[in-house]
This record gives structure tokens, sequence and C-alpha cells, in this order.
């Protein structure tokens, strides 16, 4: 499964990779391409290439107005991402610090805890009895004691 997994994080990374490197081909083959309209002798032209001129510039500055505004776009989402993101993690904060207390709860139950300390609790508990309990006793009520020393002689 691992190697599987490794595999696919591979493959993700080689295309986002080649993606990227496209995207970097297309943006300065596209760059050169408008630095060499806005180098060209204009001045020397006939009045119709110059009217071209002016209608392919605008063309161009109308294209990276629309790429600059889906990137604004882009990055406005990123933002909100990012930020939903982070709160959430405080969000979270809470459920998050229950677990630990809990994890921290359940180790320490069972590093610290010991059944058979029960036991002894309970036996010195009803050895030393409370009052109203030891008043019973004096009275002589045999059942309670009966069964005492039988619940004493099986241990």
């Amino acid at each position: 499964m691992k190697q599987i997994f490794d595999q696919f994080l591979q493959f993700l990374q080689r295309g986002i990779t080649e993606i990227f490197r496209f995207v970097h081909l297309v943006w300065n083959w596209s760059i050169d391409q408008i630095t060499k309209i806005m180098q060209v002798p204009w001045e020397h032209w006939p009045l119709w290439k110059q009217i071209l001129l002016i209608i392919v510039v605008a063309a161009v500055a109308y294209a990276l107005f629309i790429a600059a505004r889906q990137l604004w776009e882009a990055a406005v989402g990123v933002l909100t991402a990012f930020a939903s993101f982070l709160a959430a993690l405080v969000v979270t904060l809470p459920t998050i610090l229950v677990a630990g207390i809990i994890a921290l709860a359940g180790l320490w139950i069972i590093n610290n805890f010991n059944p058979a300390s029960l036991g002894a609790l309970t036996l010195q508990s009803s050895s030393t009895g409370s009052s109203s309990d030891s008043g019973n006793r004096q009275s002589g009520a045999t059942t309670g004691q009966g069964r005492r020393e039988t619940t004493g002689s099986r241990q």
C-alpha cells in the first residue's frame, strides 16, 4: 500500500512540475512576443499599419487585463481558503485539546490503576465501617455479622 501511495505522490509531483514548466514556457513566449510588438519601428509606417498596431496593442492589453483579473480572483480564492483553513484550525482546538486530555487520562489510568487495589479498598472500608454500621454490630445483629464472617472466611 505504501508503494502505491509513493508512486501516486511521484505521479502528482511530476504532473505538477510539467504543468508549471508548460506555464513558464507559455508566459516566456508571450512576454517575448509582447516585447517585440513594443519595439517595432511604427513611426515610419503608413497610417493603416499604425491603426492596426493600435488595435493589436489594445487586444493584447485587454487579454492581459483578463489574465490579471483571473489571477486576482484566484489569489483571493487562495487567501480565502487559507483563512478558512486557519479558522478551522482554531475552531477545532477545543476538540483536539479534549482528545489530548482523554489520551493523557487514559495513559495515566493504564499506568497507575491497579484493579486489585479496589478489593483492598472495599475490605478496608467494610472492616472499619461507619458509625451507623458499628452501632448495628454492637446491637447484636447476627445476620450482618454472619455474612461478614462468611465473607471474611472465604478470603
